[in-house]
């Protein structure tokens, strides 16, 4: 007999590498809600970096405090796909419940880092997204969002490293209410 016996989620996980079944296992996944978070944290290990954007991507949706590290950890993952979409799943505060996203002092060196030096570029935009949730509170955030704006070889990672800057309009619009 087997040692491992997967469980349904865990097979559907698995679906995530096929293009023909990717799209109605996410959608399964997601429907079953919490009851998937164990297999999708299981599947950020897979092989296949399909699969590991795949449960990145569920995680942003499902995602529970216990999750957070092994998001943070997929920001290192070594296919660029899957770097971005754990980024988004750590910057957007649209996706989540009533989960709260981690502070800076979990996810900020990751994103500067990666926002300096990651040699994909749609990676260094999705981690612009995640420095400038921190704009308003952390010097360093704007350090990095500046020396981005005007010197990353991508116009792309320019552009977006500007709207996170002081007079950018994220920055602007993001920007906490004064009491009157």
């Amino acid at each position: 007999m087997l040692g491992f016996i997967r469980t349904a989620n865990e097979a559907l996980v698995s679906c995530l590498s096929d293009p023909q079944r990717a799209v109605a296992a996410y959608h399964e996944l997601l429907r079953r809600g919490e009851g998937a978070v164990g297999a999708l944290r299981i599947g950020l290990h897979h092989k296949n970096p399909a699969v590991r954007e795949g449960c990145c991507r569920l995680l942003d949706h499902l995602v529970d405090p216990d999750s957070m590290d092994d998001l943070i950890a997929m920001a290192d993952d070594p296919d660029a796909r899957v770097r971005i979409s754990a980024f988004h799943a750590l910057a957007c505060d649209r996706c989540k419940g009533d989960t709260c996203a981690p502070g800076p002092d979990r996810v900020l060196q990751p994103a500067l880092q990666h926002l300096a030096s990651d040699p994909d570029p749609h990676v260094r935009s999705t981690a612009a997204e995640l420095v400038g949730k921190f704009a308003h509170t952390d010097a360093r955030a704007i350090a990095a969002l500046r020396a981005s704006h005007t010197q990353d070889p991508s116009p792309a990672v320019r552009k977006k490293a500007g709207w996170f800057t002081p007079g950018g309009t994220i920055y602007q619009r993001t920007a906490p209410r004064s009491p009157r």
